[in-house]
């Protein structure tokens, strides 16, 4: 089964994609963690990774395509979770003729929907352990008071700079402008579910699986 995970910043695509990953063997498929992974592979699209981002230039969405191909002929996984991938309807025409050239489908489209203040909010209080990634909220699920990861046990946690109400606001509108027209696209072609992304992490963990298991 592959699916697309679709909300703003903030909205919990990878905290609900590793439990994916987790619960159903499947693999996230996360364009900024391929493009680093890539550029340090050694391998000739990793050599042309390397080279546009030392360039500080554009990754194309030939270069992005490339990667989810070498991803999926290389790698054995109950399914992908696409996250990040596509953003535009360029990239989700190319990534459905990608799909049908490798003998794939995609099965599920999710789109993660919040409240945007709410989630201004949430992401204001949020922090991540160092170690594994997991996600911390100042009001909802604070760092345990011995200041250890309830995850991995790990000891730094990090908050992202970028997440401050003013820049979060403008990634949010750069989210809208470029993904919305998506959302009517994977309508139009009955792949759509939506669930409310601003619910309890498990809530929103059984609406995705009632989904998927539909």
């Amino acid at each position: 089964m592959n699916i697309i995970l679709l909300g703003p910043p903030g909205a919990g695509k990878g905290t609900q994609a590793r439990h994916l990953v987790e619960t159903r063997g499947m693999v996230q498929l996360s364009t900024g963690d391929m493009l680093r992974e890539a550029k340090d592979s050694g391998t000739e699209m990793g050599k042309v990774v390397a080279d546009v981002m030392a360039r500080g230039a554009l990754v194309t969405d030939e270069i992005v395509i490339g990667l989810i191909r070498e991803k999926l002929e290389t790698v054995k996984a109950n399914g992908f979770i696409f996250d990040g991938f596509p953003r535009t309807l360029a990239q989700a025409d190319a990534l459905g003729e990608l799909l049908e050239a490798e003998g794939e489908t995609l099965d599920a489209v999710i789109e993660m929907r919040v409240d945007d203040e709410a989630l201004v909010a949430r992401i204001v209080a949020r922090s991540t352990c160092g170690m594994c990634g997991e996600v911390y909220n100042d009001n909802t699920k604070p760092i345990p008071a011995d200041g250890k990861c309830t995850n991995c046990g790990g000891t730094e946690f990090k908050r992202r700079a970028d997440d401050n109400e003013e820049s979060l606001k403008t990634r949010l509108m750069e989210y809208y402008k470029q993904t919305s027209p998506l959302i009517g696209y994977y309508y139009a072609k009955g792949l759509l579910a939506r669930v409310d992304g601003l619910g309890a992490i498990e809530a929103v963990q059984g609406e995705i699986k009632a989904v998927l298991d539909a």
